[in-house]
């Protein structure tokens, strides 16, 4: 192994660290929330596994209706974190699809996508992630 492997190459204070030999420290590990139902706003989350080969899964956020048979628009939202640090069920991004479902009338489908270092993640992977929940959603939307 390489004698500098523990060099740090690049770090992003109180959030992740880079080394050279490829491994990345995460330094800012949010509180993690369950789906359920929240009373605060009305809205239900729910986690579904659309591909358990791949790992893709999301976090879907239905607000309470009026009328049951109410047609929503749906809303795919990619959670921020550079591909290093956070998930759709940290409470940074759980709190915020949570109250935009609510207040927007949509149904939320947040996706959480496998984070860099642990799956060797690229810009291709995530045009990947990005089609194949894109295109879940809207074969699931129009059954």
């Amino acid at each position: 192994m390489d004698a500098d492997a523990d060099t740090v190459v690049f770090e992003a204070p109180a959030h992740f660290r880079f080394y050279k030999s490829g491994r990345i420290e995460r330094l800012h590990r949010p509180p993690i929330l369950p789906a359920g139902d929240d009373e605060a706003t009305g809205v239900t989350s729910k986690d579904v596994v659309l591909d358990a080969d791949t790992g893709l899964s999301v976090r879907l956020y239905l607000p309470k209706l009026q009328e049951p048979s109410t047609k929503l628009l749906v809303l795919v939202y990619f959670h921020g974190g550079s591909f290093l640090i956070e998930s759709a069920d940290s409470s940074t991004y759980h709190n915020y699809v949570n109250a935009l479902a609510a207040a927007a009338g949509v149904l939320a489908v947040s996706v959480d996508y496998r984070l860099a270092a642990g799956s060797g993640c690229s810009g291709a992977r995530r045009y990947s992630t990005d089609t194949a929940t894109t295109r879940a959603a809207a074969t699931r939307a129009l059954t």
